[in-house]
């Protein structure tokens, strides 16, 4: 008996100083590439984007989080601010899916569980994949011909501000850059399985290309709350 009251105590507080709770959600908002083609404004979301989240709530300081995100790239050269992109006149449309994870990190305590409303900057920082249709540009018509499916590594890095508008709802507004380990979102470096299409790349290909997120989380937290025991 002695040992199952000790245990008990034990285990509450355990739950007390690790608490531990759950968030899932949506991303709602917008996105940029950044790379060969058209304007190389950093933070300019012109291409609608959505997504989901789930964050594991370790401490109130720091969360294991997920992401799930599409983003329908469209771009041009059409852009008077370069002129000599302008006069190219390439263009295309991609579709970037992302799977992430990662730690985030909040600047201030952000207990979910308290009754105070609470508001906290975070930086989130991870590692992916992503999956994308490979093209190139055709020379005589700057058509896109597709001729398969890429995969590549991305590595994530978000800030943000967060609010507990009530004790199951989170909000918060967010932009993540994400830098890939490729140069070929926008079909300036096709590759087949014999190589690099020489003929047919442009652009700078040292530097590969990037993409970004601007917009909103909604979550809802969910989990069982911390056992309180009386002394």
């Amino acid at each position: 008996m002695k040992r199952s009251s000790l245990f008990t105590v034990l285990l509450c507080f355990c739950l007390h100083s690790r608490a531990q709770f759950h968030e899932i959600g949506t991303f709602l908002g917008a996105g940029n590439y950044i790379g060969d083609i058209g304007s190389t404004y950093f933070v300019f979301p012109e291409n609608p984007a959505f997504g989901l989240v789930y964050k594991w709530n370790r401490t109130t300081r720091y969360s294991l989080r997920a992401n799930a995100m599409l983003i329908n790239v469209k771009k041009s050269d059409y852009s008077p601010l370069d002129f000599a992109r302008f006069n190219r006149k390439y263009r295309f449309k991609n579709q970037i899916m992302e799977f992430s994870v990662g730690a985030e990190v909040n600047f201030y305590d952000f207990n979910l569980h308290g009754n105070d409303k609470k508001i906290a900057p975070y930086l989130f920082l991870g590692a992916g994949f992503i999956r994308y249709n490979l093209f190139y540009h055709e020379p005589n018509t700057l058509e896109n011909i597709e001729y398969g499916k890429g995969n590549d590594i991305t590595l994530p890095a978000i800030i943000g501000l967060k609010a507990n508008v009530s004790p199951f709802v989170v909000l918060g507004i967010e932009l993540g850059v994400r830098y890939t380990f490729t140069d070929n979102l926008d079909g300036s470096a096709p590759e087949t399985e014999d190589g690099l299409i020489n003929d047919l790349k442009f652009g700078n290909l040292y530097n590969n290309d990037w993409y970004v997120f601007t917009g909103l989380t909604i979550s809802f937290t969910f989990g069982d709350l911390p056992c309180y025991c009386k002394e």
